[in-house]
């Protein structure tokens, strides 16, 4: 050791490696608060008018920015107190001074300039965001035109590897971070199985599509227009329905759909009212009392069609493909189904829940039990995107309709067919392999 290398430029160098370790500390921590922090949190403090909450939300907006700007710094100071420390070693210790200057910075980055600002920043990350903001929007608008150089000499180089990036893509979707969240949760009992399984089904509103829970038309209760009104009379009061679609001669010509509420009402005129006829209801017309049909495509998205019920103020759609054909309807108790879970009355029929466990894990369900409630009741994953059904999935896989007791396993389930109708899986028994 070299006791005259003791002068005043050790003592200024020693300093100015101890100054920039604290500013890497502050860029570590600043990373950390600005990318940790909640955006709720901070806009619920900007409304309360704290205007560093209102500025780390500015800087939050632009990630890539914040981050290019940031590590830019930190990589900045960290190299050059490394540099200062290597030559203020050598000088002092000679050759052995390298390696010294290596193992002495490296803890001393590794605990001052990361582990401890940034476990300081994640205890109270709106908090410290809030304060760091001033300094880091500075930072932000000196190394602007060399983070705006270094995105575009990035994006060149992964464009001659074939690499495409969209400058206005996020990492990690809004939508996706409060899913995971609340995966991670629930898996941790913090969250329950029916809190997540609402605000999922919320959030899944815009990726589904009517067609994926319509009723489907093979299912759907109709009324013919030229029956005789006494049978659509007695059709109506034992009908589970409110709403009742009306077809003349082919059931694919659906001329309207009928309230029970404005049926009977036109009804009891015609035989209590004051324009009572003689020959009471048999001159009715069911088709000058239905409403007229609504009919939406089955492309249509969940969250849209929910909103063109509560425009509309109507809660029945008939469903048609691009054709024009029928193919089902759906309600708004339909979409809100999705969120909620099931909604029933008491007059809902009593019929059995579509799915019901055996003792020897074997889940015996309905066919038309669509994979998605499958996967909500049970907890599996049984993938949807070749089919909204159940049996679906198995017709699609087996490429045949499959006979009563045969068997199939895919996708880590067992199947095996317990019922059909025609061509319709009616009953199934799954367990997971």
């Amino acid at each position: 050791m070299d006791l005259t290398a003791l002068d005043s430029t050790f003592w200024i160098t020693t300093a100015s490696i101890l100054g920039l370790l604290v500013l890497s500390g502050f860029f570590s921590g600043s990373e950390t608060a600005l990318t940790a922090a909640s955006r709720g949190k901070l806009r619920a403090a900007m409304d309360k008018g704290s205007k560093g909450a209102e500025r780390a939300l500015k800087i939050t907006e632009d990630n890539e920015r914040l981050i290019g700007s940031v590590l830019l710094g930190n990589n900045l100071v960290n190299i050059l107190a490394t540099s200062l420390a290597t030559a203020l070693f050598t000088r002092v210790f000679g050759d052995s001074g390298v390696a010294l200057a290596t193992l002495v910075m490296t803890l001393l980055v590794l605990i001052f300039a990361e582990v401890l600002p940034k476990t300081y920043a994640i205890t109270n990350p709106e908090m410290a965001a809030s304060r760091v903001s001033p300094l880091i929007a500075v930072v932000i608008l000196v190394f602007s035109p060399m983070v705006s150089a270094v995105r575009l000499l990035v994006r060149g180089v992964l464009r001659i590897f074939g690499v495409q990036t969209d400058p206005n893509s996020h990492i990690l979707a809004v939508r996706e971070e409060i899913a995971g969240a609340l995966q991670l949760g629930h898996s941790e009992g913090v969250v329950q199985k029916e809190d997540r399984d609402r605000i999922l089904g919320a959030l899944d509103l815009g990726d589904r599509t009517v067609e994926e829970i319509m009723l489907h038309r093979s299912a759907i209760e109709m009324i013919d227009a030229d029956n005789d009104p006494n049978e659509i009379l007695s059709q109506c009061l034992e009908s589970n329905h409110t709403r009742l679609p009306v077809f003349r001669n082919d059931p694919e010509n659906i001329i309207g759909v009928i309230h029970a509420k404005d049926l009977l009402r036109a009804m009891y005129k015609l035989i209590q009212g004051a324009d009572a006829a003689k020959d009471g209801i048999k001159g009715f017309d069911i088709v000058n009392v239905a409403m007229k049909p609504y009919f939406v495509p089955d492309t249509t998205s969940l969250d849209d069609q929910m909103r063109q019920f509560l425009r509309r103020r109507t809660h029945f759609a008939l469903v048609v493909d691009e054709y024009g054909a029928l193919q089902g309807l759906i309600t708004l108790e339909d979409i809100l189904e999705e969120i909620v879970g099931e909604i029933t009355d008491e007059f809902d029929p009593a019929a059995e829940h579509p799915m019901k466990k055996g003792e020897d894990g074997h889940f015996w369900i309905d066919g038309h039990m669509t994979i998605r409630d499958f996967n909500r009741a049970t907890d599996l994953s049984l993938p949807d995107d070749e089919a909204n059904t159940v049996a679906g999935l198995v017709i699609h896989e087996a490429q045949m309709i499959p006979t009563v007791g045969q068997v199939f396993s895919f996708h880590n389930f067992r199947f095996e067919v317990m019922g059909r109708e025609g061509n319709r899986v009616t009953r199934l028994k799954v367990r997971p392999l």
